[in-house]
């Protein structure tokens, strides 16, 4: 008998990227019954012609559901408002996933006690340079990107605090009342949090593997990634639980303060600066040890590219959650 599942993509203007993910579900779905909602954010360019070419292609498992509201978790939502299927899977954009990614991760649900499941996520590019491809090294890193296991992978299924692109049981999702709208950032792993306190669990499989497609300059980097450390400390007001986010989150934050108080107090006492040189010093280090392990490992990669992209994904989120403190009442 097979199994309905409704895989539900946020997206406004991806035309570059949403074929591709679209297309990754259609590769083989064996007797698995699925439908495709597209909640798109009123796209201005090409993503709605790239979206009709594949409903054409694949016949009636496709729907384009209108998300005035411009916003992510308030596209999740309406995709789970509409879902008809006993699962859901939350995918990106940006994502595309294994032939069996889907139908593996629902024989998990039969053998495991996991409420929620998803695949390891490797991150890719669609253009292959010297500097895209360091950049996937560094959001590969563990230094990069702190203990975010569906990242740097794991060698045997592991309950964790969050997965990327998790199959869910559609009745969970809608007894939980989906994401929360408030969060434009950090809904995700909020929703994850909020979970795991209510005794659900949350299980990081190695294989079948999703895939993410990232910015490939730094100027996208830095753009993306100071959003999301703007929301950091206003996620914590908005919800009032630190237990929202993980320590991981306000790392980049305390390294770009152990730069700055030094500096402030060293206008009273010169001393002080000798901390920032210090910290620059030691991150500085850290880095270009960093870079040359992903050399050793990805051959066509850069190891000043490699340097120049820690630099701006720390600095960045750290900038952004450094205004978000000042920012409680925006939610841009």
């Amino acid at each position: 008998m097979s199994v309905a599942v409704s895989i539900v993509i946020p997206c406004q203007n991806e035309e570059k990227y949403i074929g591709n993910c679209i297309d990754s579900f259609f590769k083989d779905t064996g007797e698995l019954s699925i439908e495709i909602l597209v909640m798109d954010g009123l796209s201005s360019d090409g993503t709605r012609k790239e979206i009709v070419k594949r409903q054409e292609l694949y016949a009636d498992s496709i729907r384009i559901i209108d998300n005035p509201a411009k916003k992510t978790p308030f596209a999740l939502n309406l995709g789970i408002e509409h879902a008809r299927g006993d699962y859901i899977l939350i995918a990106s954009a940006h994502s595309s996933f294994d032939s069996n990614y889907i139908s593996e991760i629902l024989k998990y649900f039969e053998n495991t006690e996991a409420d929620i499941i998803g695949g390891f996520m490797e991150t890719k590019v669609l253009n292959e340079t010297a500097r895209s491809l360091s950049i996937i090294g560094v959001l590969s890193n563990k230094f990069g990107v702190g203990n975010s296991m569906f990242r740097v992978g794991v060698d045997k299924p592991t309950f964790v605090d969050t997965v990327p692109f998790g199959i869910y049981k559609t009745q969970l999702l809608k007894s939980i009342d989906g994401y929360d709208v408030r969060l434009i950032r950090n809904h995700d792993i909020e929703m994850s949090k909020r979970i795991l306190e209510l005794g659900y669990k949350i299980l990081l499989v190695p294989s079948p593997k999703c895939y993410y497609y990232a910015r490939e300059t730094l100027f996208e980097i830095f753009k993306n990634n100071y959003r999301n450390g703007k929301w950091n400390l206003k996620t914590v007001y908005i919800t009032k639980r630190f237990s929202s986010l993980s320590l991981r989150h306000f790392i980049p934050l305390f390294f770009l303060l152990s730069l700055l108080l030094p500096i402030l107090i060293s206008v009273i006492y010169l001393p002080f600066v000798i901390l920032s040189v210090l910290s620059l010093l030691i991150y500085s280090m850290l880095v270009c040890i960093q870079a040359f392990k992903i050399k050793k490992v990805r051959k066509n990669t850069s190891i000043f590219d490699s340097i120049l992209a820690f630099y701006v994904l720390h600095i960045s989120y750290g900038i952004g959650s450094l205004v978000g403190l000042f920012s409680f009442n925006s939610l841009k």
